[in-house]
């Protein structure tokens, strides 16, 4: 054991009283202590310290040994190097590195905290402890200044950062720690630590505090759970009604949530519906989705531990969604409450997940998409056909992608791509010629393609002799010399850069994935050939990264199975024909509306046809990208220069793809400015 990480956490709390044990997020801050150093990569052992058996116990859950503390210890007076040292007593051995960490500090990167353990390991300090940067000027109750001469106050930009000490964690050498008894020794170093993690818990308002942002400041982790509980209105729906001349109401939902909840039964997960409502519409979504409903309630919670009884769940290994007041008794009954972004802000600061998407526009799915992260994936023959989906025109718009600087969905700017893919020749003067081609048009970023030649070539193919450019040699050679590395990359981001436009690939191959990674490339396009490529779909999904995923050559059902590997948060769809070049017959442009429909995701359109008129009917059809091939001159050689663009075409293209996005308009019926004078000159009867 090289590094031990010791938590003290005793029972008696003077502010807070039972301190240790108050959840924040849903967990007690003792569990948060010990999994931040769990998640902590240099750290090889976590001990707390406590006098007090319900710690001992969450200690212990959390992955934690556990060192009961002495009754002389464990006073208001007993220091924290004083339960240390305890500790090292007591486990008999010497590690090199001693960390204290604080219960205090709800919020703890273990990135930080691996960040000062490596400063005492490499020998810069002998002890680094957590601080915030502050430029704060410090006064006593005299107003006497405490850092600064109250005569001479230089402005911020002329003022070297002050620390200030956070309680959060101190990094020690035993040795020194052994020798003075006390945690500042040597050389000290400070950790920086950002502000939203620098709060201390150390009175009821601090509670309340860490409570209210732990949402906003908590990495997004996998749920784990066996059941799912949500809310109707404002979870389903953006707490909206729509009401006719009858006083029927309808409300929107999204029709992204539909696949979530399916994929999420066919885990094996429960779900439930539970409202107060009594109105038919709540029956009727919950029929549609195939999903229990308890609806028309007065108290919620007592339906909820009744329906958590008869199934026999643990409800701490289940999920309630709410975004109202009358939903708090139902989260406090489960392990792990969950509330909508725009929830009742004392829903929020009891949620122990706040979610990033909006009732009615895709909350329900992603919460599914987490709580199936948290899941083993289903065999390949362990999974049944997805069941027919009913298409019909959306009630909500699909949600946005966030792409680089750009938004693409209904109602952003087209993202024009110039898809460079492997018309550069292998040369990267080409490549920075098709650079400036894509940026002087309009277009918002340029496309290659990333291979590892040794891997993506069919064995059959390899040998085979092939005449280029260069003389004759295989084709496995071939692809080897046109293949652009890691210097051509690095080339061609910073021209990128320099030229402020977007670049990204379609890698071939996980290893290319991983490269493109390295790059950080700002998204990961998935080509329609690689639709069925499992092992590469989940390598992409890994990455966090927005996907856009082309659809070429595949069927529903084998686009429904990437669907499920890649989720649908950060997903963009392109319809494509993979036919080159593309004859208009087999355009079949209404696919982006069956794409839009099927899987609620912003859809594009990636286009292999001579000319402009193809892609630019995608953009009236709702297209919120398009992709098409470009070069320098069609006649070059190479396979995919004849179904490509020149500079004059993807000009032509970008400008008349923004004539169109302000031809549509927003759909509202309205006289417009220039119709008032020839309806004042021709309209003969007015009413």
């Amino acid at each position: 054991m090289r590094v031990l990480a010791v938590v003290p956490a005793r029972g008696g709390s003077v502010g807070v009283p039972l301190k240790n044990l108050e959840r924040v997020g849903g967990t007690p801050l003792v569990s948060r202590a010990v999994a931040t150093c769990v998640r902590a990569e240099l750290v090889d052992t976590v001990v707390v310290s406590t006098d007090h058996a319900g710690i001992a116990d969450a200690a212990e859950q959390a992955g934690a040994r556990v060192v009961p503390r002495p009754a002389d210890l464990s006073g208001g007076t007993a220091s924290s190097e004083s339960a240390v040292l305890h500790v090292l007593d007591a486990l008999g051995e010497e590690p090199e590195i001693v960390i204290l960490v604080q219960c205090t500090s709800a919020f703890i990167d273990p990135k930080d905290l691996d960040a000062a353990i490596a400063k005492v390991l490499d020998g810069e300090a002998d002890v680094v402890f957590s601080g915030m940067e502050t430029f704060e000027f410090i006064w006593n109750i005299d107003g006497d200044g405490i850092n600064h001469d109250p005569a001479h106050r230089p402005r911020r930009q002329d003022r070297d950062p002050h620390y200030r000490e956070t309680g959060a964690f101190y990094v020690m050498r035993t040795a020194g720690l052994r020798e003075r008894g006390h945690r500042f020794f040597g050389v000290v170093a400070v950790q920086p630590v950002p502000a939203r993690h620098a709060v201390e818990v150390d009175t009821p308002e601090d509670l309340e505090i860490v409570r209210a942002l732990a949402p906003f400041v908590d990495e997004p982790q996998p749920i784990d759970v066996d059941a799912v509980i949500t809310d109707f209105d404002g979870v389903h729906t953006d707490d909206r009604a729509y009401v006719d001349s009858e006083g029927r109401e309808m409300v929107a939902v999204s029709r992204s949530d539909g696949m979530g909840v399916a994929l999420l039964k066919r885990s094996g997960v429960k779900l439930l519906v539970l409202s107060t409502e009594q109105n038919p519409v709540v029956a009727a979504r919950a029929r549609k989705l195939g999903v229990p409903v308890l609806q028309g309630l007065n108290t919620k919670q007592t339906a909820l531990r009744d329906w958590l009884a008869i199934e026999g769940l643990d409800p701490a290994r289940v999920a309630y969604v709410g975004n109202d007041l009358n939903d708090l008794a139902c989260m406090q009954l489960v392990g792990w409450p969950v509330a909508v972004p725009d929830a009742h802000p004392r829903v929020r600061a009891a949620a122990r997940v706040v979610l990033t998407r909006s009732g009615g526009a895709g909350a329900v799915r992603e919460l599914c998409d987490r709580v199936l992260a948290a899941r083993p994936p289903l065999a390949e023959t362990e999974q049944p056909p997805l069941s027919p989906l009913t298409f019909r025109p959306r009630p909500a718009q699909s949600p946005s992608v966030r792409i680089g600087d750009a938004l693409l969905g209904p109602g952003h700017p087209v993202y024009v791509i110039g898809e460079i893919g492997i018309n550069h020749n292998g040369d990267v003067d080409i490549a920075r010629r098709l650079i400036d081609v894509a940026v002087e048009a309009g277009c918002q970023a340029v496309k290659f393609q990333k291979r590892t030649p040794e891997i993506c070539v069919p064995p059959e193919q390899r040998g085979q002799m092939r005449q280029t450019p260069w003389g004759e040699m295989t084709y496995l050679e071939y692809k080897i010399r046109t293949e652009f590395g890691r210097d051509e990359y690095t080339q061609i981001a910073k021209y990128c850069e320099e030229r402020g436009i977007d670049w990204f690939a379609s890698p071939w191959d996980v290893p290319s994935v991983q490269f493109l990674e390295e790059m950080d490339v700002v998204t990961h396009k998935v080509a329609s050939a690689s639709v069925t490529d499992h092992e590469l779909l989940r390598a992409l999904a890994a990455t966090g990264k927005p996907i856009i995923l082309s659809t070429g050559m595949s069927t529903l059902e084998e686009i429904d199975k990437a669907v499920e590997i890649l989720g649908t948060s950060k997903l963009v769809m392109m319809h494509a024909t993979s036919t080159y070049p593309l004859p208009p017959e087999e355009a079949n442009l209404r696919t982006i509306v069956t794409l839009q429909d099927r899987y609620g995701v912003p859809v594009g359109y990636s286009g292999h046809e001579r000319g402009l008129q193809i892609s630019l009917a995608a953009v009236t059809l709702g297209a919120v990208t398009v992709e098409r091939h470009i070069t320098l001159d069609r006649t070059m050689w190479g396979s995919d220069h004849a179904a490509s663009l020149e500079p004059s075409g993807l000009e032509h293209l970008v400008r008349d793809i923004r004539i169109i996005e302000s031809a549509l308009g927003d759909g509202v019926k309205r006289v417009f400015p220039g119709e008032e004078a020839p309806r004042a000159r021709l309209r003969r009867v007015t009413v």
